[in-house]
């Protein structure tokens, strides 16, 4: 029985597009705003450094854009020093969504880095599945990284995947076994891109609340918006584009019983919607429902996650990575 009570904030706001530098400090200085808000766990949108490669939407496949977008990617855990830092100096959980470079390498992964509030890694999860032009960007991550953590002081279990990796519904209930108590739903802002616009609001928020209430998990919903540093970095390096447009995004905190704990919010404006999350109110739903126990019918369903190692450098990523004060 859980009777923890968290105020937690899911980040609406923009990158600075492709560029890592100004990004982390951005990402330090929404942390810091969280502080004095008295957030304690706070999620950040999908590759929030160095922005979602929305290029791969708008123009014919060139690698000289990707390797571009490799070099604003995140090193794990050398360019997160910072906001390791961070974490620890404010005490606060925090979720980032980030382009991951493997370390003395050159492949890339879409990834979920969760810091807990002393500074430790707690992980990266790597999205196992790149969508769509995505691939032209990303690798595909192994189930190794495919794992929920628990915060040394947070007396709850926590575990995120990124966009339309929420469509896998082995990826959530693997999720859903390892007794996830609160999830991330990591998300680029979707509702901008040519043929969507109608679509993909409807679609976040039907995945959000479907694994919210399957998994009888809260959910925080982060998500960015399209802003002029990515529409002119665009025009500038690569050419007029009329595929992607300006604003966007849908951020939420949601109840295992899918109402809204805060949000919608879709605004082209910063924020961080806030709410308080009330682990004991797990007791009632895990009663109707408990995808983990009574209602897993494990002698009828079976589920297999393959959790070897796949790539060489999961080991050093996968957690905990001590912060080591300067």
């Amino acid at each position: 029985m859980l009777t923890k009570k968290i105020k937690a904030g899911a980040v609406h706001a923009a990158p600075v597009y492709m560029d890592k530098a100004a990004s982390l400090s951005k990402v330090l200085f929404l942390i810091s705003q969280a502080a004095n808000e008295s957030i304690e766990l706070l999620a950040f949108p999908e590759v929030f450094i160095p922005g979602f490669p929305y290029f791969t939407n708008c123009y014919a496949p060139n690698a000289s854009t990707v390797a571009l977008y490799a070099g604003q990617s995140v090193v794990v855990p050398d360019d997160l020093v910072d906001v390791q830092a961070a974490c620890a100096t404010h005490n606060i959980v925090v979720v980032l969504g980030v382009s991951e470079r493997m370390r003395g390498g050159h492949t890339l992964f879409n990834s979920i880095v969760t810091i807990d509030a002393d500074g430790t890694i707690l992980g990266v999860h790597r999205k196992v599945q790149p969508t769509w032009a995505e691939r032209l960007v990303w690798g595909q991550g192994s189930g190794y990284t495919l794992r929920t953590y628990e915060p040394k002081r947070g007396g709850y279990r926590i575990g995120g995947l990124a966009c339309w990796e929420h469509t896998i519904n082995g990826a959530r209930q693997a999720l859903i076994d390892q007794g996830q108590h609160i999830h991330v739903g990591c998300w680029p802002a979707l509702d901008i891109l040519e043929g969507f616009e109608e679509a993909a609001c409807a679609q976040i928020e039907a995945l959000m609340k479907t694994h919210a209430l399957t998994a009888q998990v809260f959910v925080l919903c982060p998500s960015s918006y399209v802003d002029e540093t990515c529409l002119r970095w665009m025009e500038t390096n690569l050419g007029p584009q009329d595929k992607v447009k300006a604003g966007g995004g849908w951020t939420a905190i949601i109840h295992p019983f899918c109402t809204f704990i805060a949000g919608p919010y879709t605004s082209s404006r910063d924020k961080i919607v806030t709410g308080e999350i009330d682990l004991s109110q797990l007791d009632l739903v895990k009663a109707y429902v408990d995808g983990a126990g009574h209602y897993k019918r494990p002698e009828l369903f079976r589920l297999d996650v393959d959790m070897t190692q796949r790539w060489k450098d999961e080991p050093d990523i996968a957690g905990p990575i001590s912060w080591k004060r300067s």
